[in-house]
């Protein structure tokens, strides 16, 4: 993530990225589905022992969460204008060099959990966050103190060992990384820990204890799509680059392209092989055997490659 070093310790100084601020407003938004069940969390987890379907992060499956939380936050801030009057200000949702979950722990929003994630006691992780970054001089608010304790829940469940210790992550690890932000081969070694997980990875939060406090959004633009939840790997394989882009208008996953969407699916496929030869997947993987993108085409033959032979009798 090379824009991190770009933008250097102007990550660390709001006034810098936006002359003028004098403080930020910091907001979260939760994000599971109008309709999660109670047990949620097994039932997320139940999907990663099922080879043949593939997951996508929960905070994907709706409306791409950069349109929802910009939009208002953009409302909050002409509310605050028709109130105070003019101001000047910017709105921010991962979308600028901005240090959100250290402003959102300093304003009492959450502390940073072991996973680097903010949580909070009332909502867990399960939401995104938001800044405004304002000229006005506004009373600051206490920082959130943390509460994980001893709990290492998180740190032992991250399937390729990413967070190397307490609020320390090492991205080139992370499987929400490699899947989404890396433009090229995903490396070889990791690509049999990443099981069937297409887009992202909630295995830290899905463990996590405060989870059991996450909390339902109440706006339907996060409720799941239509086969981003439950689908089969071989049927979103099969999606063409228009159906790709059809299924995805409006959502997170169309900025990764239909190349890195083919090139995830073949690395779950390939993991699906381990267990045994099976036809249908084999068919699938041939069928993208000569695609145009060399990077689709060396993650076909990885997979393929993965198929072992039926054991014989003596």
């Amino acid at each position: 993530m090379a824009y991190m070093a770009a933008h250097g310790l102007k990550r660390a100084r709001p006034a810098e990225l936006v002359p003028g601020t004098l403080s930020v407003i910091t907001a979260r938004m939760d994000y599971l589905p109008r309709a999660t069940p109670e047990d949620w969390q097994q039932i997320e987890l139940r999907r990663l022992q099922r080879p043949g379907e593939a997951v996508v992060s929960i905070y994907a499956r709706g409306r791409d969460y950069h349109k929802v939380l910009r939009s208002r936050l953009q409302t909050l801030s002409d509310r605050i204008a028709a109130h105070i009057g003019p101001f000047g200000y910017r709105v921010f949702t991962d979308s600028a060099p901005v240090l959100e979950v250290e402003l959102a722990s300093r304003s009492g929003i959450g502390w940073r959990g072991k996973h680097t994630l903010a949580l909070h006691r009332e909502a867990g992780s399960m939401f995104f966050l938001g800044e405004i970054l304002v000229d006005l001089a506004l009373p600051p608010l206490e920082a959130t103190t943390e509460h994980c304790g001893s709990c290492s829940a998180c740190i032992d469940v991250c399937p390729t060992q990413a967070i190397t210790g307490p609020q320390r992550l090492d991205a080139r690890r992370c499987i929400s990384y490699l899947s989404i932000e890396h433009a090229g081969p995903i490396p070889v070694d990791l690509r049999p820990l990443m099981g069937n997980r297409i887009y992202g990875c909630d295995d830290c939060q899905l463990v996590c204890p405060w989870n059991k406090f996450a909390q339902r959004s109440p706006l339907p633009d996060f409720d799941e799509r239509a086969g981003l939840s439950g689908a089969s790997l071989i049927e979103l394989f099969g999606w063409s680059e228009a159906e790709f882009l059809h299924r995805t208008e409006g959502s997170a996953i169309r900025r990764i392209g239909h190349e890195r969407w083919l090139r995830n699916i073949a690395v779950a496929l390939g993991n699906a092989l381990q267990a045994g030869p099976d036809p249908l997947i084999l068919q699938a993987l041939a069928a993208r055997r000569d695609h145009l993108s060399p990077l689709v085409r060396e993650h076909v033959e990885w997979a393929v490659s993965q198929a072992r032979p039926p054991l014989r009798s003596p």
